[in-house]
């Protein structure tokens, strides 16, 4: 049983959807799972498990920013054997062709997080999304009608609050559509372990405009994310 996720063997499904928020965790259960079970409240960071489709798919917040998605991610991929990890959040648009409650599909995660320097030895390593479950993502959000999809890079960020907003503006001039908190991680965490990750993130905000969606367009195009993320994780059966 692990230090912070506390399931016992075999409650967790070998596809995980991973939002930030614990919460959402347990919105999305109740909301594209049947006969969803919790298997942990360690920390108040909600875990589910249960089955789409048929298919068995677990549901854990990750908690924000790299260090706590870190701890996750490790765990499910060491203790309980999760094969896919689909990180489903928000995102602050930094590119002007993007707009609110646009989908952002991450190839690649830029960040200014010292972890990747620290683990790879000051050198400067890039991590990327699977193949597989990119290109079948990008095909299910294409299919849903009133989805906007982008596919490209994304920086995660150490601040939220950050004390040098400009660090942003040569990574938006290098093509890098939004900015979030996790992938850079997580996709670092899947290359280590050989395993399957995609960060599929919506516009919350634009940087640019100042422009923000109320709740209920954020829970809106939370379900489409979802769906895409179920659609993509699936798509081979």
């Amino acid at each position: 049983m692990s230090t912070h996720i506390g399931a016992a063997p075999g409650q967790i499904a070998p596809v995980v959807l991973m939002p930030g928020d614990p919460l959402r965790a347990a919105w999305i259960a109740e909301t594209f799972l049947d006969d969803a079970q919790r298997y942990t409240e360690v920390r108040g960071m909600y875990g589910f498990t249960g089955t789409w489709q048929g298919h068995q798919v677990s549901v854990q917040g990750s908690g924000m920013g790299q260090p706590s998605l870190a701890i996750y991610a490790s765990e499910l991929f060491t203790e309980y054997a999760v094969e896919t990890i689909i990180r489903v959040g928000s995102c602050g648009a930094l590119s002007p062709d993007l707009a609110l409650r646009d989908v952002v599909l991450a190839s690649g995660a830029c960040t200014d997080s010292s972890m990747n320097r620290i683990r790879f030895h000051g050198l400067d390593y890039a991590p990327v999304a699977d193949f597989g479950l990119l290109s079948a993502a990008h095909a299910a959000a294409t299919a849903r009608p009133g989805v906007t999809a982008h596919v490209g890079l994304i920086f995660s960020s150490d601040s939220f609050y950050s004390p040098r907003p400009e660090i942003t503006e040569p990574m938006a001039g290098h093509g890098v559509l939004a900015v979030e908190m996790e992938a850079s991680a997580l996709y670092t965490l899947a290359a280590a372990h050989k395993r399957r990750a995609l960060a599929i993130c919506t516009v919350s905000d634009h940087i640019l405009t100042g422009e923000e969606t109320t709740a209920a367009e954020r829970q809106e195009t939370f379900a489409d994310m979802v769906h895409i993320a179920l659609a993509a994780a699936f798509s081979s059966d």
